[in-house]
C-alpha cells in the first residue's frame, strides 16, 4: 500500500505556494512537487541500503532558475517543433521560439512552469492543470492529468490523460533524469542500456527530425543487446557529433502492440531499471547539456552524468505526415501511461 504525505517546498516569485508530496511502498520512495508536476527524487533500495537515483535539486528557486526541466512534467508538445510553428486546419500558429529555430517542450513557460493543484485518488497522486486557449500559442483550452503511482515491486508509473474544447496538439513526457549510481555519481561509468528499436528518427544540426528514419544496425544506435553508455557515446557518428551524445528519438511503434511494451533497460550498480510505456516513441537523451548545475546535497551534475529515457510522440510530427500524429481532436482523450521499475540486479 502507498502512503503519501505532503509538506511545503516553498513560494515561487509569483508568489505561489508549492508542495512537495512524498509516497512510500514498501522499500521505495518517490518525491513529487507541484511545481512543473515534477519528480524529484525516486529513493530504491540498493545493495548497500538504500539509494536516491533521480537528479534534482534542494530548493525551489532553484527548480526555478534552471532550464534543464530537471524531472518535469513537459508539454503543451514535448521535444522539438521545427520553424516554431505549425498549420492545422488552415491555421498558423506562431509558437516561442526557446531552442534556437525551434519551439522546445511547449514554449517559454510550458507545463514545465506551472504550479498544478494535487489531490490524493486511492494510492494515487493526481496532478491536474489548466491550459488556457492561446497559452504560449497553441490552440484549445487544455484539461490535463498526471497520475503517480508506486507498488511494492518498484513500479513508478506515470499516466497522462487531456482533453481540450477545439482541436490542438498534445504530446506529454517526464523529463527525469536517471544515475543507477546514484544522483551526485557524476558519471554513467558501468551502466549499459538496450533500447528495444530498430531504427532512428535522424535530425538535423539543430535538432530536428529531417523525416528520415535510419535503422540502427551497425550503427552506435543499435542498442538491442546491451551496450555500455560510455562505450556507445565513444563510438563515431554523425548523428551523435550533431547531438552531443545520444539525442534522439527510437521509434517504438514497430512493437508488439499491447497496453505497455517494453522499450528500454539499464543495468549498472546493482540494480536493473526496465522503462514500459504506450508511446511510439523513446527520446534517450545522455544529459549532454548539463553544465555543471548544483543539485540534491551539494552534487555537481555535469555531462554525461544521467540518462534520460523520455517517452513521447515524435518530436516535430506535426511536420512530418508519415509520423504518428500528435493532433488532439475536440472530444477526444489523450492518454498515454509510462513506467520505470526498478529492482535489484539479479
Amino acid at each position: 500500500m502507498t502512503q503519501w504525505i505532503s509538506a511545503p517546498f516553498g513560494v515561487t516569485a509569483a508568489g505561489e505556494a508549492v508542495t512537495c508530496w512524498t509516497g512510500r511502498c514498501g522499500d521505495y520512495t518517490v518525491q513529487v512537487l507541484t511545481y512543473g508536476a515534477a519528480l524529484r527524487s525516486f529513493r530504491v533500495p540498493a545493495p548497500e541500503g538504500s539509494r536516491d537515483i533521480l537528479l534534482g535539486f534542494d530548493t525551489l528557486g532553484d527548480y526555478e532558475a534552471q532550464d534543464k526541466y530537471m524531472g518535469a512534467t513537459v508539454g503543451r508538445v514535448a521535444n522539438r517543433i521545427g520553424g516554431a510553428s505549425f498549420v492545422l486546419e488552415g491555421h498558423t500558429y506562431p509558437l516561442a521560439a526557446n531552442n534556437g529555430p525551434n519551439c522546445l517542450h511547449g514554449g517559454v513557460r510550458g507545463f514545465d512552469r506551472a504550479v498544478w493543484t494535487a489531490r490524493l485518488e486511492g494510492e494515487e497522486l493526481l496532478l491536474t492543470h489548466h491550459s488556457p486557449d492561446g497559452d504560449e500559442g497553441f490552440p484549445g483550452g487544455l484539461e490535463v492529468e498526471v497520475r503517480y503511482g508506486l507498488d511494492e515491486a518498484g513500479a513508478l508509473s506515470i499516466t497522462y490523460q487531456a482533453r481540450s474544447d477545439r482541436d490542438t496538439l498534445c504530446s506529454l513526457t517526464n523529463h527525469s533524469y536517471f544515475n543507477l549510481a546514484g544522483h551526485g555519481a557524476g558519471t554513467l561509468e558501468g551502466q549499459s542500456i538496450c533500447v528495444h528499436a530498430d531504427a532512428i528518427t535522424v535530425t538535423d544540426g539543430d535538432s530536428t527530425p529531417t523525416g528520415e528514419r535510419l535503422a540502427v544496425d551497425g550503427t552506435p544506435f543499435d542498442l538491442r543487446e546491451s551496450v555500455p553508455f560510455l562505450e556507445g557515446l565513444a563510438k563515431a557518428h554523425p548523428q551523435l557529433e550533431l547531438g552531443k551524445g545520444y539525442d534522439h528519438n527510437f521509434v517504438l511503434h514497430d512493437l508488439p502492440a499491447g497496453p505497455l511494451r517494453t522499450a528500454a533497460e539499464v543495468t549498472g550498480h546493482g540494480l536493473h531499471l526496465t522503462c514500459r510505456t504506450t508511446q511510439p516513441g523513446l527520446q534517450l537523451y545522455t544529459a549532454n547539456y548539463l553544465a555543471g548545475e548544483r543539485g540534491k546535497e551539494g552534487a555537481v551534475y555535469g555531462p554525461r552524468s544521467a540518462f534520460c529515457l523520455e517517452a513521447q510522440g515524435w518530436p516535430d510530427a506535426i511536420h512530418h505526415p508519415d509520423f504518428p500524429s500528435i493532433v488532439l481532436h475536440r472530444g477526444e482523450t489523450y492518454r498515454q501511461c509510462t513506467v520505470y521499475q526498478v529492482e535489484k540486479s539479479r
